[in-house]
């Protein structure tokens, strides 16, 4: 890399015209045997298996970091299936044109790693921070990157061990057309992050029972690294930019660079001075600065796409109403417009403040002179309306409004999904195996 102008080029060759619009939706869950213990990646019951069976019967291409490593990933037809540090099985979609495809893709998904799980007594769980697991029981899967993590992220946060190892979510990605198109976009999705973490804020267990809020994985994520993550407050100025992301993104302190498809581990050294100064006789190249993009974790994060990051990964009946609700918003220009005007005069401190309030407080989070309940009421009838305009029907007639009813179900009544999960909880004569009948995944 020559420039400052070369940083520029993930974002400029992302640019796509509106009718190339696509969204693809990530969605991660937990696997646990039957006494609720997590599963590892190594052995013939762990995820490590689960990828060769899938590569060897259902078509996917296996991807390892070197001729020799471990499998660590999928890949087939623009999807993948990918591995969070603490065995969390990821599905990241391909991108497609509607919630019903994204939907039908999860379905396909999981019918193909049932038998597996059968056999091997595995249950998968939907849910944003493992509801029984210590820390200490979880191995991490052999990703080069993850190593590297694993050691630096606890020096910046206390609870970054168990942002890798114990949480898992469900994110909508997004294409602009333009730099305006995505700052726009950046924008309001930022101001409305700590709503979307309370919509679907669904993680009410630590190590096996209740911990008296609604989203533990929310707590996570303001302990885990300020040089990385949060709501990016230079980004709510009107005239942020492409430019303004980058030098956010340069001020961070690197994980590694590769070379020879080997890690060289550089926790510390910015991407600034990595820019100016190089590391070690290396000089940055465009697959390090990709690299160093990726590895930031903003509540929304502008890659070649825009990320919503914010939302607790969720039970099969929510699974499709995190990309569906942000399709309604991003999508449509009535409803992007109406978004803007909502949060106009919303400020960083005032949503910042509401943030802290999430984990706990769910939509009885405060906002000015309210709780959140009624602006989730507004952002759905916002969502509802895009997603009527575009009009993509299932074969059951319906369109994309579908996959929201049950989450508008819950705002009716000021509750959030913990909040359903926790509803009578107290009569189960097995509260292990009641969290797992509550919280399990099905196709």
């Amino acid at each position: 890399m020559a420039s400052f102008e070369d940083l520029f080029f993930p974002f400029r060759e992302a640019e796509k015209p509106r009718e190339e619009f696509r969204v693809g939706a990530e969605m991660e869950k937990f696997g646990v045997f039957a006494d609720g213990s997590p599963i590892p990646y190594d052995g013939a019951h762990g995820v490590g298996e689960i990828l060769r069976e899938l590569a060897d019967e259902a078509g996917w291409t296996p991807y390892r970091e070197s001729d020799d490593g471990p499998l660590i990933a999928l890949t087939k037809g623009g999807a993948s299936v990918t591995l969070e540090p603490g065995s969390q099985l990821e599905l990241s979609g391909a991108p497609l044109v509607h919630s019903h495809q994204i939907c039908a893709e999860f379905h396909a998904h999981f019918v193909e790693i049932t038998p597996f799980s059968q056999r091997n007594g595995i249950t998968w769980l939907g849910l944003g921070f493992h509801p029984f697991a210590r820390r200490d029981q979880f191995t991490m899967v052999p990703k080069q990157r993850y190593a590297i993590m694993r050691e630096y992220l606890p020096t910046r946060g206390n609870l970054a061990l168990d942002m890798m190892l114990r949480t898992s979510t469900v994110q909508a990605n997004f294409d602009y057309e333009s730099e305006a198109d995505a700052m726009r976009k950046l924008r309001v999705a930022l101001k409305l992050s700590p709503l979307t973490t309370a919509l679907f804020a669904n993680s009410p267990f630590y190590e096996g029972k209740p911990f008296g809020g609604k989203s533990y994985r929310a707590k996570v994520w303001l302990d885990v690294d300020p040089d990385r993550s949060g709501l990016l407050p230079s980004m709510w100025a009107a005239d942020a930019s492409y430019e303004t992301y980058i030098r956010w993104v340069l001020s961070a302190p690197m994980f590694m660079i590769k070379r020879d498809g080997k890690p060289v581990k550089n926790t510390g050294q910015t991407f600034e001075s990595f820019l100016k100064d190089g590391f070690e006789g290396h000089r940055p190249t465009r697959s390090d600065w990709q690299t160093h993009v990726n590895t930031m974790f903003p509540e929304v994060r502008l890659k070649r796409t825009i990320e919503i990051r914010g939302a607790d990964a969720q039970g099969s009946p929510m699974a499709c109403a995190l990309p569906a609700l942000w399709t309604g918003l991003l999508y449509d220009d009535e409803a992007l417009s109406k978004i803007e005007a909502l949060t106009e005069d919303w400020t960083f401190d005032e949503v910042s403040g509401t943030r802290e309030q999430i984990w706990q407080k769910g939509l009885g989070a405060t906002f000015r002179d309210g709780t959140l309940v009624p602006l989730a009421e507004a952002l759905l009838d916002i969502a509802k309306g895009g997603l009527e305009r575009r009009h993509f029907l299932a074969p059951s007639g319906k369109d994309e409004r579908k996959h929201l009813w049950r989450l508008e179900k819950l705002v009716s009544r000021g509750m959030t999904p913990a909040d359903q999960l926790l509803e009578g909880l107290e009569n189960a004569d097995d509260l292990t195996q009641a969290i797992i009948e509550r919280t399990k995944l099905e196709s």
